[in-house]
């Protein structure tokens, strides 16, 4: 399935950064920890504590914003706040991950705010006789009346919520200022807490700038508006926290602080407007939720990660309805749940996991250096890896429980959309940490040596079209083992000019690609036009690879036909001259590969190609399909007075590589008898043969042709080898 970055754009430009941006973060960030709460922390922490706590909590804010206007400022950005900035950049598997979650909190978060105003308003007798879910549901169904009716409305409604929100703390920090006392300095900490236990109660009162980042589809210019409300409401609310610790420290004694949750009614001027604060803060934060959650789950849908319909609008031209009401329906059902203890905690985490995220996403943009991340607003890449390491810090320090449960669910997701392989058509910046990935390991190996102690498969295989030589392929799989590297090559022979311009080498390339993922197979596909194989051939392997990451094993078929074998020794020459073994199979038809029970290796002690041709089968061997076959390294003498000594020479040899065969002596009884003769007689049990090649001379190629077709016809299924020029071999060095 592909998903076109289609999010709409229609209702783009109503909001700038005030009212965007700005209120909303305020009055979501100036919330009911600072009515209810702040005291509390001074109490326990002391001044110097809570100021500690404060500075770096918003520290840790301050940073993410800082992140978040980095990336908003380098992107056209569209609905759905974080989880468009993040699908964006790290993609579509890891927005899912991050953004399904944010939601669910956003929309459990709307129920959480408005029960914590049930529960204020409970303060009021008239109240008390009513059940508090008949409340909270009431007020839910009101402010999903006002989010379906739309977001202009809501916003207005906040300026009216902010208004009381000023009035209450201007009454707070009106009052006290004939009743100085000592001031709290130092920490009060009850059992069971500590600077850390109070910073997790304090931390979730700096999230709040989620509200704002997620109106992003609505906002008149969004890189503009994001980074400006952003930070400005961090500063802004960072200044208010302190002041108001530094005027409770300064009023209340610890045990006034800790025991009264609404001691700022004991300094305010009018100590009614602080229970009108608590209301506002509520409602504030509910009114911010209701806005972004149907938000975030339209951008979700628009992407097909959830079924589509969820990002319908109902006949509005500008409100997500349908994610309105499904927001609504979670929020009421949390309402009638009863006890939310387990669940709140995981909802800070998934808050903070968003957070920590748009950190990583600034700071990998930064490293990987992509052309296209040109952000206006610019910060150096170990400012956003400190704000990443700070959301993460805090998770644990808040809850290392709800921080496993949190990143299980958020793999869980990762995982089953990694499964759905969902496509976009938008790029994202995986690709540029792979490229910066393979830039540093592949300048690093241009200054390394190859030896060959790390010595493995990299395979250039001249399959044409894979399906036509299914052997071919799964020979260079079990050789490979998902560890070498093998290129899956078609040569398309003809006039260059003629054939570029019917595409096909680009089919032939889509094929063969085709073909791998069909099979999951880890390989790459090549196609090109050649006027001529051999010439070709030769000039590929040269020019194919970067730096030290070039072929080392070139495998073809063996040809049918005489002058076909005669070209294929000539480039095996030339091959060989250019350091690369050369492998050339030749398939029975009638036997294929038989049971893969038994590998014989033939050697006749000389040649330089034992230790390939032993490495070529253990490889195989290690293969789950020839897991349970064995290796015989046979050779053939004249004359029995030599098997003892051969055997002992044959054990020693394979001592010394490690590799477990069993070696095998055959007496040639009668010297008249071809060596191909012996070879077919005794070679009837084998489904796979390994022999090896010599470096026959230009003058030699034609009868060694002859010569090798008559054993490699006579002995079924046969991979024929020719190593490398190489300087140690291969299986003495302590590699594979």
């Amino acid at each position: 399935m592909t998903v076109k970055n289609n999010h709409n754009t229609a209702s783009a430009g109503r909001f700038g950064t005030f009212t965007g941006v700005f209120t909303p973060n305020i009055l979501t960030i100036l919330g009911i920890i600072l009515f209810l709460r702040v005291g509390w922390v001074v109490g326990q922490a002391g001044l110097w504590g809570a100021l500690g706590i404060v500075l770096l909590a918003n520290l840790i804010s301050f940073l993410t914003g800082l992140s978040l206007s980095a990336i908003a400022t380098s992107m056209d950005v569209r609905a759905g706040g974080n989880y468009y900035l993040i699908s964006r950049s790290l993609g579509l598997e890891v927005g899912g991950a991050i953004g399904i979650p944010l939601y669910l909190s956003q929309a459990i978060s709307i129920a959480f705010y408005i029960i914590g105003f049930t529960e204020a308003l409970l303060a009021i007798e008239f109240f008390q006789q009513v059940d508090p879910r008949l409340i909270a549901t009431a007020v839910a169904l009101l402010f999903a009346l006002i989010a379906y009716v739309g977001a202009d409305f809501a916003l207005r409604i906040q300026f009216f919520i902010l208004a009381v929100l000023v009035v209450a703390l201007v009454s707070f920090f009106a009052g006290g200022w004939d009743s100085f006392g000592t001031a709290t300095i130092a920490s009060n900490y009850t059992f069971g807490n500590n600077f850390w236990t109070v910073f997790a109660v304090f931390f979730p009162a700096v999230t709040g700038i989620e509200v704002g980042i997620s109106l992003s589809g609505d906002l008149k210019d969004p890189s503009k508006s994001i980074p400006r409300g952003t930070i400005t409401s961090i500063v802004v609310t960072a200044v208010i926290y302190i002041i108001a610790v530094i005027w409770f420290a300064t009023h209340l004694t610890a045990d006034e602080l800790i025991n009264n949750n609404l001691a700022m009614q004991s300094v305010a001027l009018v100590p009614g407007l602080i229970l009108a604060g608590v209301w506002a803060s509520t409602l504030s934060s509910a009114l911010g939720s209701v806005l972004a959650a149907p938000r975030t789950l339209q951008a979700i849908a628009q992407d097909r990660v959830l079924p589509v319909w969820m990002a319908g609008k109902m006949g509005s031209q500008t409100e997500p309805r349908v994610a309105v009401l499904l927001s609504a329906a979670i929020a009421i059902i949390v309402i009638w749940l009863g006890d939310l203890d387990f669940v709140a905690p995981i909802i800070s985490m998934f808050f903070l996991n968003t957070y920590g995220m748009v950190n990583l996403v600034a700071s990998i943009e930064n490293l990987v250096g992509n052309p296209s991340y040109r952000p206006q607003f610019k910060i150096p890449w170990y400012v956003s890896m400190l704000g990443a390491i700070g959301c993460y810090g805090a998770m644990f320090l808040i809850s290392p429980v709800a921080t496993i449960i949190a990143i299980v669910i958020t793999y869980g997701v990762f995982f089953a959309l990694e499964r759905r392989q969902v496509r976009r058509t938008w790029g994202d910046v995986q690709i540029g940490i792979w490229i910066a990935i393979a830039r540093c390991a592949l300048l690093q190996m241009e200054t390394e040596r190859p030896t060959p102690k790390n010595w493995r498969p990299n395979l250039i295989v001249f399959t044409g079209q894979p399906h036509n030589r299914e052997q071919l392929v799964a020979v260079a799989d079990w050789l490979s083992r998902g560890r070498g590297i093998v290129t899956f090559f078609q040569l398309i022979i003809g006039d260059v000019e003629k054939l570029v311009g019917k595409n096909l080498r680009t089919t032939a390339r889509k094929q063969i690609r085709n073909y791998i993922q069909d099979h999951g197979m880890t390989a790459f596909a090549e196609a090109e036009v050649v006027s001529d194989f051999k010439q070709g051939a030769l000039t590929l392997v040269q020019a194919h690879g970067i730096g030290n990451l070039t072929s080392n094993s070139i495998l073809m078929g063996w040809s049918r036909t005489e002058a076909g074998r005669v070209m294929q020794l000539e480039l095996m020459r030339q091959l060989v001259a250019l350091r690369k073994s050369v492998l050339f199979l030749n398939y029975d038809d009638s036997r294929g590969f038989g049971q893969k029970r038994i590998i014989n290796i033939w050697w006749q002690g000389r040649g330089g190609n034992a230790d390939l041709k032993l490495l070529l089968a253990y490889l195989i061997q290690r293969h789950g399909d020839w897991f349970q076959s064995e290796i015989r390294l046979l050779r053939i003498i004249d004359g029995k007075e030599g098997v003892a000594q051969t055997k002992a020479h044959l054990d020693e040899m394979l001592d010394d590589v490690r590799v477990e065969a069993e070696p095998v002596v055959i007496v040639r009884d009668d010297p008249q008898q071809s060596i191909p003769q012996v070879i077919k007689d005794n070679n009837l049990d084998a489904d796979l043969t390994i022999l090896g090649m010599k470096l026959p001379t230009i003058d030699e190629i034609d009868s060694y042709s002859r010569r090798l077709d008559e054993l490699v016809r006579a002995v079924g299924t046969v991979l024929v080898v020719r190593k490398a020029a190489l300087e140690e071999d291969l299986l003495t060095t302590g590699g594979e």
